[in-house]
């Protein structure tokens, strides 16, 4: 019976959680790991410090705030004494927000916008990119002498009016009046804080800096300067007028006037649009879009469909395969058991996306191994028929994957007790018998959460689909850019990355739509395996 007072006991454990902290306080201690600390806190300040910088400048207050916030947490955490479970988990809680947290966030933004080709910038980069574009040369333009200047890697003109005004601009900043400059023959050839070009570097660099556009001033319709040779610069006029108050752009030319109507682009009473545009906010129109318009929903449909389908097949036939196998092998009858293992993992041990690669050359209509060796020369279109090349898919993934389940059934049939298996035996069960209403079930309450995984990975099985038939072959009525065997995963990169057009905006909301199926999906898979629990 203990004598202790409860007065003796809370002295006792005062002691203990005092002892515990110089303990810490110890470990963490020295001059070293301080002079590591505030190394790794100063990285981590001068990042902030240049992010924030970014963000002030390009007005992203709500970036601005967002790492101010996180970079005061960090340094408070770091340098207060104690808080010792918060120190290790700050990084990680960082990289959360950084890598899943923004990009769920920014994916969802941008399913909201219409952000893809010819609407990937702001409108005054777009009306600025139109007006440059139909510039032409003022015929009696005069003459500005000019001096080529390189600063960090990037080219600026210095240039020399005609009155004498010596200015500096370059692709993103207009003219500006500069003083100091140095002055040879009544002509800017130098500029302190820069490097001027000698004729041999305008040579060398002539593609770059003929290409280069300067503007006048801040107002785009009063011109600006290029130059052929890098010493003398004209001015050229737009044959496009802007006007800012009205927000139209005119055609000088045919006298068509291309007004702002809100998508994004100015466009004209007939309908032609001008391009590029800018990115706005287009509220549900994407999802609309993916769920009334004809030429999208139909693809759409059979895409999530065969996704479906095709995540279950690799399930299915992968774990029967390796269940099959990993039951041959666990038989202690079977001679040479860890030779044949060995074996069995080595398409494992193979990475996914070069087995992929070599299947596609295996099955190669033409000069594959499997039509010119095992078929005698037959022409069999394996990869550009829609039916073989989904059962192609379906097999290639299956020797890709079956060594994964024969490993995963291999350890949880070996967890099984043998005295259940022994006493069904004894009781007079059949072999058959005792794998499905003992060894199965058992099985099933270990590896269930790894098939749900399996599901969803195969569900974004994108190596696969898009190295072996890059999603082919093609629905030419779609109005997407997709195929027979493409999966959600795969035809959101098509949408987003390949072809001539890029429809980011389109493509985000079906990563949106794909996030929440697979949700739904893992919710509703976790929620049955706790029958298979209840059952253990």
């Amino acid at each position: 019976m203990s004598t202790q007072t409860p007065q003796t006991r809370s002295a006792r454990e005062l002691r203990q959680r005092r002892r515990a902290r110089q303990i810490a306080e110890h470990a963490s201690g020295g001059i070293l790991p301080i002079i590591i600390k505030i190394a790794l806190i100063a990285v981590v300040d001068a990042i902030s410090l240049f992010a924030l910088f970014v963000a002030m400048t390009h007005g992203q207050w709500i970036v601005f705030a967002v790492v101010l916030v996180i970079a005061a947490v960090v340094n408070l955490v770091y340098f207060k004494r104690g808080w010792l479970p918060a120190k290790y988990l700050t990084p990680g809680l960082i990289f959360l927000l950084i890598f899943q947290v923004f990009v769920i966030g920014y994916t969802g933004y941008i399913a909201f916008t219409n952000y893809g080709t010819g609407h990937n910038s702001t409108k005054e980069d777009a009306v600025m990119a139109l007006v440059q574009s139909a510039q032409e040369r003022v015929p009696d333009s005069p003459a500005y002498d000019l001096t080529v200047l390189e600063q960090l890697g990037n080219y600026s003109f210095l240039v020399t009016a005609p009155d004498g005004t010596v200015s500096v601009g370059d692709d993103s900043t207009p003219l500006s009046t500069v003083s100091g400059a140095e002055m040879s023959g009544g002509v800017a050839v130098g500029l302190t804080g820069y490097t001027s070009l000698d004729f041999a570097d305008v040579l060398e660099h002539q593609k770059e800096i003929a290409a280069m556009t300067v503007q006048i001033s801040d107002d785009p319709n009063d011109g600006a300067l290029r130059t052929p040779d890098g010493s003398k610069a004209y001015l050229y006029i737009s044959t496009l007028e802007y006007d800012e108050a009205a927000g139209t752009m005119t055609d000088t030319k045919t006298g068509t006037v291309y007004s702002d109507t809100g998508v994004g682009a100015f466009t004209s009473e007939s309908g032609e649009q001008l391009m590029p545009g800018w990115s706005i906010n287009v509220g549900l129109e994407n999802f609309t879009k993916a769920f009334t318009e004809q030429s999208i929903r139909g693809p759409l449909l059979s895409v999530t469909i065969w996704t479906f389908v095709f995540a279950l097949l690799s399930v299915l036939t992968t774990f029967a395969l390796g269940l099959f196998l990993a039951i041959v092998f666990n038989d202690m009858r079977m001679k040479g058991r860890k030779l044949y293992r060995v074996v069995m993992i080595l398409p494992y041990a193979f990475p996914g996306f070069l087995g992929a690669l070599v299947w596609a050359g295996l099955l190669n209509r033409d000069f594959g191994f499997v039509n010119d060796v095992l078929f005698g020369g037959a022409a069999i279109p394996w990869l550009t028929n829609e039916w073989l090349a989904k059962f192609s898919i379906v097999w290639v993934n299956l020797w890709l994957g079956f060594p994964y389940m024969f490993l995963v059934c291999t350890g949880a049939l070996q967890s099984i007790p043998d005295e259940l298996t022994e006493a069904a035996t004894v009781d007079g069960a059949k072999p058959f018998a005792v794998f499905r209403l003992i060894k199965l079930p058992l099985l099933l309450v270990s590896i269930a959460p790894l098939l749900i995984s399996a599901f969803a990975f195969n569900f974004n099985n994108f190596n696969l689909i898009y190295m072996l038939t890059q999603g082919g072959p093609r629905d030419a009525g779609a109005g997407i850019n997709v195929g027979a065997t493409d999966i959600l995963i795969s035809m959101v990169y098509k949408v987003a990355f390949d072809g001539a057009t890029s429809d980011y905006g389109l493509a985000s909301a079906f990563s949106l739509i794909i996030f929440v199926v697979v949700s739904l999906v893992a919710i509703i898979s976790f929620k049955q395996t706790k029958s298979l629990e209840d059952l253990n």
